[in-house]
C-alpha cells in the first residue's frame, strides 16, 4: 500500500452533484451506526493494540477515537449554528494539534462514551431536518466555500467510515 492508500483507505470525499433521499438516509444510518460499531472494533483492545497506528506516523487507534469526538461535535455545532442563523462562517480548528492535548491520554472509551451520547441527540436531529433545512448553509473559512447541510451529513457518514478504517487498518498492519 503506498501512503495516499493508507491515508485514504476507503478513498477521498467527492461531493456528490445531486443528493437524493436515500443517499442521506444511508450517511445518517453510517452516523448513527458509528459509536456502536467502533466499540465493537476497540472494546477488546489492550493498552499496546490501543497504540498501535494506521500508517508510519499516522494517529493511534486512541488518538482517531478522540478525533472523532472532537471532529464530530465540531460538526453537530455546525448543523446548530447553520439551523440558526443565516449562513454562519464556522470556525475551523487544527485537529492534528488538538490531537496532541493531553485529554487524548485518557482512554478511548472516554471518547466513545461522548460519541454515543453525541450521536444519538446529532442523529435526532439529522431525521427531523425538513427539505428547507437541509438546503441551509454555513462557510467554511480554510476553503471559501458554502456547506448545505445536505452535502453535510454525506461528508460526516463519509467521516465514519474513514475513521473506521483507519482503526481496522491499524489492527492488521500494526504500525508502532
Amino acid at each position: 500500500m503506498n501512503l495516499e492508500e493508507l491515508k485514504y483507505p476507503v478513498g477521498k470525499f467527492i461531493k456528490s452533484e445531486s443528493i437524493s433521499k436515500e443517499v442521506i438516509d444511508s450517511a445518517i444510518f453510517e452516523i448513527e451506526n458509528f459509536p456502536n460499531v467502533v466499540k465493537a472494533e476497540i472494546q477488546n483492545l489492550d493498552e499496546q493494540d490501543l497504540k498501535l497506528r494506521y500508517r508510519p506516523d499516522g494517529w493511534t487507534i486512541t488518538q482517531v477515537v478522540h478525533h472523532c469526538a472532537d471532529s464530530h461535535i465540531n460538526s453537530y455545532m455546525r448543523f446548530k449554528l447553520a439551523l440558526t442563523e443565516n449562513v454562519p462562517t464556522i470556525k475551523p480548528y487544527e485537529e492534528s494539534l488538538w490531537a496532541e492535548l493531553p485529554d487524548n491520554q485518557l482512554s478511548p472509551l472516554v471518547s466513545l462514551q461522548l460519541l454515543e451520547a453525541l450521536h444519538t441527540r446529532w442523529v435526532y436531529l439529522l431525521k427531523t431536518l425538513l427539505e428547507e433545512d437541509l438546503n441551509k448553509e454555513f462557510i467554511h473559512p480554510e476553503q471559501s466555500e458554502r456547506i448545505s447541510l445536505r452535502e453535510n451529513i454525506l461528508i460526516y457518514g463519509w467521516h465514519c467510515q474513514h475513521h473506521l478504517a483507519h482503526i481496522r487498518q491499524a489492527k492488521e498492519l500494526k504500525f508502532e
